[in-house]
This record gives C-alpha cells, sequence and structure tokens, in this order.
C-alpha cells in the first residue's frame, strides 16, 4: 500500500426533503449573497428551485439564479456566470443540479475570487488557484460525483478542449442528497449516472501490483452494489431504496476513498473527454463507449487484476486469470448493453474516418504529450488504436 493522504471534508445531508434544509446549510457555512447556478427547465418544472429560494429567503439570505448549463459544460457560459456573481456582490455559490452545474459553480466560484484571471488560466495552471469562493451542492442526478469530489470538469468550446482540474478547492462546503429526486430524470441519464459511478471506481482499481485489501472491498461492495440497485432503478425510477444506495455510490466513488492507498489512473475519461469536445455526447455514454476497447487492449498486461474484479464483482468461477479477465469483461459489456448503454462507437453515434482518429488520439494525449494507464504506457499510436479498436461493438 502506497502512502496517502485522505481528506473529505464536504458535510452531508442525506435523506427525503432535505433541500428545505438549505438555508440553513448556508448560513451555517458563512454565505450571506447566494448564486444559485442550475441547468435546464427541470429543476423549476418539478419546484425543486422553488423550494430551495423559499429556504434562501427564510434563512433571511439574498439569492440570485442562473440558468442554462449544458450536459457538457461550458467555461464560456460559466465565465458568464462569474461576472452575474460579482455584480450581485455574491459570496456563496450553489449548484443545483448534477455534476455539470456543480461543476460550473465551482468554475464560477474560482473565477469570482479571482478578479481578472480567466478560468482558462486557472484550468491551464497559468495562474495557480490559491483561493476560492465557498460552494454548496443539492445533488439532483447521481454520476459524476462532483458533490464530494476535488475535481470539476469543463469544456473550452472556442479551443475545442475538455478536462478538468484537481484541487482542494474544488470541495464542496455542503451536498444536500435528496434521493426522491432522481425519480424525475429520464432513464438514458440514469444509466449513464451508473455507469459514471462504475467508472470512477474502476479507474482506481485498474492498478497492478499495489497490496491495497481494504480499498479493494470498499471499491469491489460499491461495483455490486451499483449494477445490483441500478437494475432497480432502471425498473423503477420510484425505488427510494434503491435510489439511495445509487445516489450515496455515486459520493463515494469520487471522493478519492476509492483510491486511498493506490491513487487513480483516469485514462478511460482522457478517451471519454476527447469524444466530448469533438462530439458533444453524454459524459458516461462515452466512457461506456471505449472501456472494451481499453480493456481488451490492457487486460493481457494485468490479468490477474482483471481476474479478480472478475472473480470479485461478477462472481466469475474460472481459475485461469486470462480466461477470467475476458469473461469479466464480457459481463460488464453485457451490463452496459442492458442498462442501455453503447458498447462501441458506431453504437454511440459515432464512425470516426482516420483524420478524426487522429484528432481523437492527438486530444486525448494532449498533442502526443501525455501516457495513459498505469498498467503499460499508452501513447498516441496506442491511443489511436484503441480508439479504432472501438468503432465497431464489441462481442
Amino acid at each position: 500500500m502506497n502512502n496517502f493522504t485522505y481528506y473529505a471534508p464536504t458535510r452531508v445531508i442525506f435523506g427525503r426533503d432535505t433541500e428545505c434544509e438549505t438555508g440553513n446549510a448556508v448560513k451555517e457555512a458563512g454565505g450571506s449573497r447566494v448564486f444559485i447556478v442550475y441547468g435546464g427547465g427541470s429543476v423549476v418544472r418539478s419546484g425543486l428551485l422553488e423550494r430551495v429560494e423559499k429556504s434562501l429567503a427564510d434563512a433571511g439570505i439574498a439569492y440570485e439564479s442562473f440558468g442554462g448549463v449544458k450536459p457538457n459544460p461550458t467555461a464560456e457560459h460559466a465565465e458568464e456566470g462569474r461576472a452575474k456573481a460579482e455584480a450581485f456582490g455574491a459570496d456563496f455559490i450553489l449548484g443545483v443540479g448534477g455534476g455539470s452545474v456543480i461543476d460550473t459553480s465551482k468554475a464560477i466560484a474560482h473565477g469570482l475570487a479571482n478578479p481578472g484571471v480567466s478560468l482558462w488560466d486557472i484550468w491551464s495552471k497559468t495562474v495557480p488557484l490559491t483561493k476560492s469562493t465557498p460552494v454548496g451542492a443539492v445533488l439532483t442526478i447521481a454520476a459524476a460525483g462532483s458533490e464530494m469530489s476535488d475535481s470539476a470538469v469543463l469544456t473550452f468550446v472556442a479551443r475545442g478542449f475538455k478536462g478538468g482540474i484537481n484541487t482542494e478547492f474544488n470541495r464542496c462546503r455542503f451536498a444536500i442528497m435528496n434521493p426522491a429526486l432522481l425519480a424525475t430524470v429520464p432513464k438514458y441519464q440514469l444509466a449513464a449516472g451508473v455507469t459514471d459511478i462504475m467508472m470512477h471506481t474502476m479507474e482506481r482499481y485498474f492498478i497492478p501490483e499495489i497490496k491495497c485489501d481494504m480499498t479493494d472491498e470498499i471499491a469491489e461492495g460499491l461495483l455490486r452494489t451499483v449494477v445490483a440497485n441500478g437494475r432497480l432503478i432502471l425498473a423503477d425510477p420510484e425505488n427510494y431504496d434503491a435510489m439511495a444506495e445509487i445516489m450515496w455510490c455515486s459520493s463515494l466513488s469520487h471522493n478519492n476513498l476509492t483510491e486511498c492507498g493506490r491513487g487513480k489512473d483516469f485514462s478511460v475519461h482522457k478517451l471519454g473527454h476527447a469524444l466530448s469536445a469533438v462530439y458533444d455526447y453524454t459524459h458516461g455514454a462515452t466512457l461506456a463507449a471505449v472501456w472494451g476497447a481499453w480493456a481488451e487492449y490492457l487486460y493481457k498486461d494485468a490479468p490477474e487484476r482483471f481476474a479478480k474484479y472478475a472473480r470479485r464483482v461478477w462472481g466469475v468461477d474460472e481459475k485461469d486469470d486470462i480466461k477470467a479477465a475476458e469473461e469479466g469483461i464480457a459481463r460488464t459489456l453485457a451490463f452496459f448493453r442492458e442498462i442501455g448503454m453503447p458498447t462501441s462507437l458506431e453504437e454511440l453515434g459515432v464512425v470516426p474516418d482516420e483524420a478524426a482518429l487522429d484528432k481523437l488520439a492527438d486530444l486525448a494525449s494532449a498533442g502526443k504529450t501525455l501516457t495513459l494507464t498505469r498498467i503499460k504506457p499508452v501513447r498516441y499510436e496506442g491511443i489511436r488504436e484503441i480508439y479504432a479498436n472501438a468503432v465497431k461493438a464489441r462481442k
């Protein structure tokens, strides 16, 4: 087990009707002028935004709302929000939505605390981030885990770039989680969220030659829980107990708990981010579309690790590691298909030509400067091969 520091400072307020506690949570966090960030009209139509605003008003807290966040949030929109938050005199940013909304809230918070510094300067680390504005979250979809993570992802449309930053300034002061809110989420988005939760865990799991039994147990249990309850919520979106399990798994999958002693390797995310930057597809779906090709490219270089995953998560009863690994990959892909996720670029809706494959590989490798995976070094040529192998449907 490698040395590690684990820190998860976000206060979690979990359960039915907890959005009505927003005002008190903001007050306890020191906020007095709240800039609310949200996405489309669903939080308006469901009455959630009204309940949050009432809670703030009842606590004597001034607020202003800012909507329009898209599923792949953009820096351009966050910059617009930063300007409005500054004009309002905000001292607290509140994201009401899923990962895209919360990531946008974090970006606005960073920009607000650093006048004259562009978000690109912060994301590219041209200017070190040394301060930010407090952020809170009212979660509406279980997927990104942004409510407890130290990360935030944006797409810079003008630059054709999608990427994230990791910093303790990305930590939310509190996260309000009412699983009942997930009942209004479309099934495709629920399935994409289930996929993202699994990927956040697997991106930390498939790192060989480091013994971390307790961390493995947590990750394997989380994956089994997501698979079982993912099936339940897709069959019945009003199954509160199943929704509660998925929402809690979402947070635990990305608050760094499942990387203790091992770290992380977000190579599949980098493949997916390039796809989202070019084609603007749902994040979880891009991950499912490339995971099979990624796994098939690498499993023979870490057969014991893939075999352990197959046995502990999917119950594969096979003594030969290679065969067990192959069965684990097959069962993962079968689950993605079962919940309506693509297992190839073709199923995602993308059939890239040679030039498009070049572009995707260039983006994922940061202009041929980045090496992916901790299983073995995968550079531009290997990344391009993974994309090419991901075009056709998996077996």
